[in-house]
């Protein structure tokens, strides 16, 4: 029997914790939130080298047999393709992933507060405002190529219904 071994990526917003906390609970899966590996621990917005970033993310895979590994990071899906067995892209209209972030429960795992997570809102709704215009590892330009290039087992949803 193959082990899960699944990447979701998407838009801020698209629902990715969300659709991988429930994927990590039905299927038995170790849920990694990339969040958590991407940056400084001391400069929240300052993004650790790629190389350290990959080597917790393989401390953590090479423990366990099946696992879903969440982001928007596309350099860090790319480095991950490997292991991988499966990729869902969550990708959802602009408008859903605004409105998804606008009714977002508090992430303690990323702000020391509710009120500092809507703080950081309207910067969270310009930046999903601008997935479709950004050429970066954020964007859906290289989402998209993620998905294109994936030889295995994938799925793309755009829709909230689908996620359920």
């Amino acid at each position: 029997m193959t082990m899960k071994k699944v990447l979701v990526f998407g838009n801020s917003g698209s629902g990715k914790s969300t659709f991988s906390k429930t994927l990590s609970l039905s299927d038995n899966l170790i849920h990694l939130d990339l969040d958590t590996v991407a940056f400084e621990k001391d400069n929240p917005i300052q993004r650790k080298p790629l190389e350290e970033s990959m080597a917790q993310i393989k401390s953590i895979i090479n423990q366990k047999d099946a696992w879903v590994i969440e982001g928007c990071y596309g350099d860090l899906m790319q480095c991950l393709f490997e292991y991988a067995n499966e990729v869902i892209f969550l990708n959802l209209p602009k408008a859903l992933c605004q409105n998804n972030a606008k009714n977002r429960p508090w992430e303690p795992h990323k702000y020391e507060s509710k009120a500092a997570q809507d703080k950081n809102l309207p910067m969270l709704l310009n930046w999903i405002a601008g997935y479709y215009d950004r050429d970066d590892t954020f964007s859906f330009a290289c989402h998209n190529a993620i998905y294109q290039s994936f030889s295995g087992k994938k799925q793309q949803i755009k829709s909230n219904r689908e996620q359920k």
